[in-house]
């Protein structure tokens, strides 16, 4: 926030500080015009700023163009976290041969999901708290974006190279190397200025891609059909259709961009992307239980 001059009354009397209306109104228009030039065509719907917490979460009770956004992501954490419980109370007793590793593997999609889902319902309900508070939020929304691809790549990884422990653990230590090198990118402020963000963009692209190479991998070692088993290959796919299909919308700004204001409150390309979000996570989590199913009712036979 730039620092308005003081009055020589104000500097006679440095402790009182005499605010008028153009004051709260000159603060409020210049977070809503700091938020508004991330998407130009959101005419309308912005929050004043609160420089409190508490009246940023009283915005959960009335209609704004972040209620979709939040409550998409929030909704959808609660959800996941209902559905964790009840996948662990159904699958678990299914197959004798279930065992810790496959706790561990669909723990870490969980925690990854939940973390992700709730960084950013909690980002979009504070961002007009303050300027400052924004940048705050939206680097660890960014930290969960990679606790989500993180807690996705390892039960893929998990169930598709199960007897491979070797490339299994390599592929491992790739994610979690790359995924550190993306949170201390996003967090570290040294790297957040605009001359490191084509490293920022690179690495992050490079997190989402490295996905791939297991696939490609696991199909040159085991075939398709083979790895359609191990891994729910068609389910993988869809997912990356639907993160894909979201980014490309957000990063163009269609449809608002397309008819200016109509899409503020409903239907804009940052809320279809949340939506997606949603449904990739739901692409991934359905591959992760159809693998789990083969591993065990066909069994995996490890030599």
């Amino acid at each position: 926030m730039e620092v308005r001059k003081r009055t020589a009354k104000q500097e006679k009397h440095p402790h009182h500080h005499h605010f008028s209306a153009s004051d709260v109104v000159h603060e409020t228009a210049e977070v809503s015009t700091n938020r508004q030039s991330d998407n130009q065509f959101i005419r309308s719907g912005y929050r004043p700023a609160t420089a409190s917490y508490l009246k940023s979460l009283k915005s959960l009770s009335y209609w704004h163009n972040e209620t979709v956004n939040i409550y998409s992501h929030l909704l959808g954490a609660v959800f996941f976290g209902v559905l964790s419980s009840i996948l662990y109370a159904t699958l678990s007793p299914r197959y004798p041969s279930a065992s810790t590793g496959d706790i561990y593997a669909f723990l870490s999609f969980f925690i990854g999901c939940l973390f992700c889902l709730g960084m950013s319902a909690f980002y979009h309900t504070v961002s007009n708290h303050s300027h400052e508070a924004a940048k705050l939020w939206n680097v660890l929304d960014y930290v969960g974006i990679v606790g989500l691809i993180t807690g996705s790549f390892i039960p893929s990884v998990y169930y598709g190279f199960k007897c491979e422990t070797l490339i299994r653990d390599g592929y491992w230590i790739m994610i979690c190397t790359i995924a550190v090198s993306c949170a201390t990118v996003s967090v570290h402020p040294h790297f957040r200025t605009p001359k490191y963000r084509p490293v920022r963009t690179s690495m992050f692209v490079a997190m989402g891609l490295s996905g791939v190479l297991p696939i490609v991998h696991g199909i040159q070692l085991h075939g398709i059909e083979e790895v359609e088993r191990r891994s729910a290959m068609s389910w993988l796919l869809a997912e990356g259709a639907a993160y894909l299909v979201g980014a490309l919308l957000y990063a163009a700004r269609v449809p608002e961009r397309l008819m200016p204001g109509k899409f503020d409150i409903v239907g804009s390309s940052h809320q279809i992307f949340h939506i997606l979000v949603l449904v990739g996570a739901g692409c991934h989590l359905k591959g992760m239980v159809v693998s789990f199913d083969n591993a065990h009712s066909n069994g995996v036979q490890c030599p």
